[in-house]
């Protein structure tokens, strides 16, 4: 019994130790946005401001078109939520439950896309949006125009898919009884109303986790944008950024004010949903 407390004492504190770790590039960027760039330029480090310039975050927010740069990042995000939502468990609800030719081929083919790092696919994605036939003055090849260049169509495209939700999804719906297909067909229900009326309602811990995870991924998103879009109206968050780094100086405070302020809707995202997402995640691996 004692050898057992001791385990669970050493256990909780390398879990603490694990969670500072963690926390604590959180708390000195939250502690240098409240800082002077005298505090956070000075030889002698402390981690904590003298006196805490709130101010450093109206200042922040006023420089650049923070309301436009923060509501394409918003809109952005919730449209590729919502559209790969849907689409990954329709997916991953079609590959558990249903039996159909080259299905097996089919979803080792959906999940290579976990073998891709973004990069690769930077070039051939912008090829795609760039030469779309007849959009953005476009003819019917795809010449002549800009296609989805500099348009909330081409931020919002290359983010509605995904093997990982695929995979997920699969794996989540093949936990779900057979007896549930079976009593949906003596109701009358087809496929996609079974879908819709029966796993969807039943689904909101796999949203909830998902959900989160392309949330982040597409608010986070730095690379795409910087290639898709040319012009200041079009920025999201991460670009926005930028503005405060010059050439020779970067105001530090100002940068993590407004780095604490854009990371914030993903915290409270998080916070609010943590429960099903760990759920989804640790059941996920064990169904097969």
């Amino acid at each position: 019994m004692k050898g057992s407390n001791k385990k669970n004492y050493i256990m909780t504190g390398v879990l603490l130790l694990i969670g500072i770790v963690f926390i604590l590039p959180l708390v000195m960027m939250i502690s240098g946005s409240l800082k002077t760039i005298g505090e956070i330029n000075s030889a002698h480090f402390s981690l904590f401001p003298k006196v805490p310039q709130f101010h450093n975050y109206i200042d922040a927010i006023q420089q650049g078109m923070w309301i436009r740069w923060i509501f394409n990042s918003l809109y952005v995000t919730f449209l590729a939520t919502v559209i790969s939502l849907l689409l990954n468990l329709m997916a991953g609800y079609a590959f558990a439950r249903l039996n159909f030719p080259g299905k097996g081929i089919m979803f080792t083919l959906a999940l290579t896309g976990l073998l891709m790092p973004p990069q690769v696919t930077l070039a051939p994605m912008y090829i795609m949006m760039s030469n779309f036939p007849l959009v953005g003055g476009n003819n019917l090849f795809g010449d002549g125009g800009t296609g989805f260049i500099n348009t909330y169509s081409g931020l919002i495209i290359p983010f509605i898919a995904g093997s990982f939700g695929v995979f997920l999804a699969r794996q989540f719906y093949l936990g779900f009884p057979s007896s549930l297909d079976d009593s949906s067909r003596i109701d009358g229900c087809n496929r996609l109303q079974t879908f819709f009326k029966i796993y969807l309602p039943l689904s909101k811990p796999l949203i909830a986790s998902l959900g989160i995870i392309k949330a982040t991924f597409t608010w986070n998103q730095y690379a795409w944008p910087l290639v898709i879009t040319n012009s200041p109206k079009m920025r999201t968050v991460q670009l926005a950024l930028d503005i405060f780094k010059g050439e020779d100086f970067v105001e530090w405070n100002l940068l993590l004010a407004a780095t604490t302020f854009v990371a914030l809707p993903l915290l409270l995202m998080f916070l609010k949903w943590q429960d099903a997402f760990i759920q989804v995640n640790a059941s996920s691996g064990t169904k097969g």
